[in-house]
């Protein structure tokens, strides 16, 4: 049986792309010498409830009665774990409780005994997962012994006492020389608390969207963050006062995992890898951890752990430490199997080219609507998003062996042994409970990987007409994010901006100044990508009939045809705006768009009117506004040297 955990928290008051391409994926777009197949994964779904991805509540209990089954004695048994915040819980602070399991039936419950005697059943908010969490709260603790109870069904199936006193407040200013102080080790429960944590952290409904303009928007809240002043230290205050934490994509998950070990006293790995070459793919040479001494450490321990994760840990991790190789040891990730308990929150996915997102909630599939998968990712100026998974979001390649092993991994267990820190080995892992390492992903090609993850997303036959609907739906929301990014370049020339310089080759996907604030290379790529996904989808269809449910009575073949007769239907009906350089509003559809792709590899550099990022025809009332083009010899340079990259779907090594 696996460990059930239940966490009792107490509050005393309680270069990743572009940074103009906020709602982007990230920075680099599909690799691939061949179109990757269409995939009908989560981008071809319904929208989820708001409630899809939460377990059923429990049914009504009698508090008093369970909490008299447990008054011989707390024991915590092997299904059982606890956790308290915060170190010193007082008086009249919030009692925050959450349980998780990866028990596949049963909703949690949870009671809560104070020093008065009345049990009491708080309501809960149930999570999924995996593991499968439950969350509650008591407005106010009572000075005493607290005892609370995780119970499923009528079964007690964790418990724990939680002394609440008066006690002196931490000091703020403890001298040391370590970021924080090494107390546990890190266990399966644990590994599940911090789960629980990433998929709370990052709660929102999945029809609603989820972008804030730093992380520590997010650690603030109280509501949304569990082990919000857990040191009871003011950590989690706005800054100045409290942890400024605003990531790119690839510190976004090693900041989490720091933040968490920071609150947890456990130890932390991070390790200085190559970026890799043309030839070969990045490798780490050394490695630092939350054991290592400061040189010069503030006295105080948030500051302390404000540097380490500001400057010791973002000038050493970048966006090609998550593109090890699967077979090696020393790295920070590993790489896991694809199944519906490994895809848990908390692990990421690291594209070919080095983006990377933290996976933050999975939603099953139910009788009238796909599974799906949904991640958060950094952007350079600091901005978290909520992203879904599927081909337009989540790149995947494994056609040059220098790209590395992309694809879902997680972090490496760490343990300490005479006071130095050990990453586990692959082996180890593998003989381990989870063991859920594997290499498979670095031998799946591009239609193999997203194959697989639909079957592990949506298993059962999905409604080939509802899916492809949602696959417009998909597409048409990319578009839309797009209008948003082709706004910002006219905003640059309209407030008095410059014309802006090309890198050459392929920097103009990876460079720094106005072309990566205003440009958009990376959005249009992915952008392609998604036309072609959804213009081929009948075609999977017909691919992979066995993965949809065939209107009784019609043949693949005539399901096909029905479905590209819906599809240019739909496209000829989703509508977007966009504004043209006099500042009209300009209607297209997405057939349109999807009818200009040959446009859009050559509408990118933000020094082209917006009628030309949008592909409007030569001659049209549509390009009658425009008043600004690229130079001739940018133009020249995109026909000849960047368009095959375009045209090809293909992102150029670095260097080329």
């Amino acid at each position: 049986m696996r460990r059930l955990v239940l966490a009792v928290l107490v509050s005393a008051s309680f270069s990743c792309g572009n940074a103009r391409e906020k709602e982007a994926t990230g920075s680099e777009p599909q690799p691939g010498a061949s179109l990757p197949a269409p995939v009908a994964s989560s981008s071809a779904r319904a929208p989820a409830s708001a409630s899809a991805s939460v377990a059923p509540a429990p049914p009504p209990i009698d508090a008093a009665t369970i909490a008299a089954r447990a008054t011989a004695g707390c024991e915590r048994g092997r299904s059982a774990a606890l956790f308290v915040s915060p170190a010193s819980p007082a008086p009249g602070g919030s009692l925050r409780i959450v349980a998780t399991t990866h028990e596949p039936d049963g909703a949690l419950a949870i009671v809560v005994v104070p020093p008065s005697g009345r049990a009491v059943a708080p309501t809960t908010q149930a999570r999924l997962g995996p593991p499968r969490s439950a969350f509650a709260s008591v407005a106010s603790a009572e000075t005493g012994k607290t005892r609370v109870l995780a119970v499923r069904g009528e079964q007690i199936v964790a418990c724990e006492d939680v002394e609440i006193a008066e006690r002196r407040p931490p000091s703020t200013r403890a001298p040391g020389t370590r970021p924080w102080a090494f107390e546990r080790a890190w266990s399966e429960p644990m590994e599940d608390l911090y789960s629980a944590w990433v998929e709370k952290l990052f709660d929102v409904s999945e029809t609603e969207a989820l972008g804030v303009p730093a992380l520590h928007e997010l650690t603030k809240d109280p509501a949304r963050n569990f082990l919000f002043d857990h040191l009871g230290l003011g950590e989690d205050e706005p800054p100045p006062k409290g942890l400024r934490l605003d990531p790119d994509c690839a510190d976004l998950p090693y900041t989490l995992r720091a933040y968490f070990a920071f609150k947890m006293g456990l130890p932390f790995a991070m390790s200085s890898c190559t970026r890799g070459t043309r030839e070969s793919a990045p490798r780490c040479l050394k490695r630092a951890s939350s054991l290592d001494p400061m040189d010069d450490p503030p006295r105080g321990r948030v500051r302390r752990m404000e540097r380490f994760i500001r400057v010791t840990l973002a000038n050493m991790v970048h966006s090609g430490t998550g593109r090890t190789r699967a077979e090696d040891d020393f790295t920070d990730y590993y790489p896991i199997r694809l199944s519906r308990e490994t895809l848990r929150p908390g692990a990421i996915f690291a594209d070919p080219y080095g983006h990377v997102l933290v996976v933050a909630r999975r939603v099953p599939q139910t009788a009238d609507r796909a599974g799906a998968l949904f991640a958060v990712d950094g952007q350079p100026d600091g901005t978290v998003a909520k992203k879904r998974f599927w081909q337009g979001n989540f790149l995947f390649s494994t056609a040059e062996p220098s790209m590395g092993t992309p694809g879902f991994k997680r972090f490496r267990p760490v343990t300490v042994e005479g006071g130095a820190l050990r990453p586990l080995t692959n082996a180890e892992i593998a003989a381990g409970a989870g063991a859920d390492f594997s290499a498979e992903q670095a031998t799946m090609d591009e239609r193999a990987f997203y194959d697989a993850m639909d079957d592990v997303l949506s298993p059962e036959p999905l409604d080939p007409e509802r899916a492809l609907a949602e696959a417009v739906r998909a597409l048409r929301e990319q578009a839309e994010a797009r209008v948003t990014s082709v706004e910002n370049g006219e905003k640059h020339f309209r407030e008095g901006g410059g014309r802006i310089e090309m890198p050459a080759g392929s920097a103009i996907f990876e460079t720094t100044g106005d072309w990566e604030d205003f440009s958009t290379p990376s959005r249009d790529l992915r952008l392609l990508i998604a036309i072609d996904v959804v213009a081929g989808f009948p075609d999977l269809v017909g691919r992979r009939p066995e993965r949809f449910r065939m209107p009784a009575g019609q043949s693949k073949e005539a399901t096909v045809e029905a479905l590209r007769a819906s599809l240019a239907k739909q496209l000829g009906e989703a509508k977007l705006g966009y504004s043209r350089t006099d500042g009209s509003l300009f209607e297209i559809s997405l057939a349109d768009l999807v009818a200009r792709k040959r446009e859009l590899e050559m509408a990118y550099n933000p020094n082209d009117c917006p009628e030309v990022r949008w592909g409007a025809p030569e001659g049209s009332d549509e390009m009658k506004t425009c008043r600004r083009r690229a130079s001739s010899a940018d133009r020249s340079t995109m026909e000849r040297k960047f368009r095959p990259w375009f045209r090809d779907r293909r992102r150029p090594p670095r260097g080329g």
